[in-house]
């Protein structure tokens, strides 16, 4: 009983490090830094994705009066020249706004701040930042997406020290892994692509989406597994791989490679 509670917990607490890594390492986790202006710390943080119905806005707070900025941006794939629009100020914030796009358009921007002395600050310091837009996910859809894909992860990785250790509930604990996966990739998981992107799956054979791809290359490998348990319940080795392949996937940076609009093949 103790080690069966004990691999049922260290399976949340590697799902729990797997999600917070995927997602404070994708392209579209906030870009964050700091610098100083005439010896004031000023701190910032670049948005790297939009869901809302409107323009993006960036604000970075700097109390000193004397300075003032301005943002250089284009759409992002596109052979779009850079524009400049000034940044705006609001007691002792400035604010950046960035164009709405349509859900998967992306802008690459830059912000540059001036001050009184002719000092040039460039946000962030070496290169421009991409933000991607995407449409509004409703809740209802949304937890119960990210419940299920959590907790299958939670369930294949619980597969895994079962397959190694205990060996009895391979079988049963990878069917559990391979519903709670359908569930909340294959079923779900398009319906929130088509809140977000306006299509149900950009993964192959359709598109790149690695979102996607990640999924379906999990479920391959879960069905595997449960047809060799199937035909022989002492054969751990699919289930022990398709753990492991589940954990190499989440190891992917969340939207690397995700859905975008090319803008280098629409015309202005």
């Amino acid at each position: 009983m103790a080690k069966n509670i004990l691999f049922w917990v260290l399976s949340l607490l590697i799902m729990l490090g797997l999600a917070i890594y995927q997602r404070t390492t994708g392209p579209t986790y906030p870009k964050t830094g700091s610098f100083k202006i005439e010896g004031q710390k000023i701190k910032y943080k670049l948005i790297r994705s939009w869901g809302e119905n409107s323009d993006a806005v960036v604000k970075i707070v700097v109390p000193n009066a004397n300075v003032s900025g301005f943002m250089k941006f284009r759409r992002h794939p596109s052979y779009d020249d850079w524009s400049s629009k000034e940044l705006i100020r609001s007691k002792d914030t400035l604010i950046a706004v960035i164009p709405q796009q349509p859900p998967a358009g992306k802008i690459m921007y830059q912000i540059f701040l001036n001050d009184d002395k002719g000092n040039e600050y460039k946000i962030p310091p070496d290169k421009p930042v991409i933000i991607r837009f995407k449409g509004s996910v409703p809740d209802f859809v949304l937890i119960p997406h990210i419940f299920f894909m959590f907790f299958s992860m939670v369930f294949g990785i619980r597969v895994f020290f079962e397959a190694l250790v205990q060996k009895k509930d391979v079988y049963k604990l990878s069917i559990w892994t391979f519903v709670l996966l359908f569930i909340g990739g294959a079923i779900l998981g398009p319906i929130v692509q088509h809140y977000a992107f306006g299509v149900y799956w950009s993964g192959w054979p359709f598109g790149h989406d690695l979102t996607d791809n990640k999924t379906l290359i999990s479920l391959i490998f879960w069905l595997i597994a449960i047809w060799r348990l199937k035909k022989n319940p002492t054969d751990y080795k699919w289930a022990i791989i398709a753990s492991i392949i589940m954990v190499a996937v989440y190891l992917i940076p969340h939207s690397v490679l995700g859905s975008e609009i090319d803008y280098t093949k629409i015309p202005k």
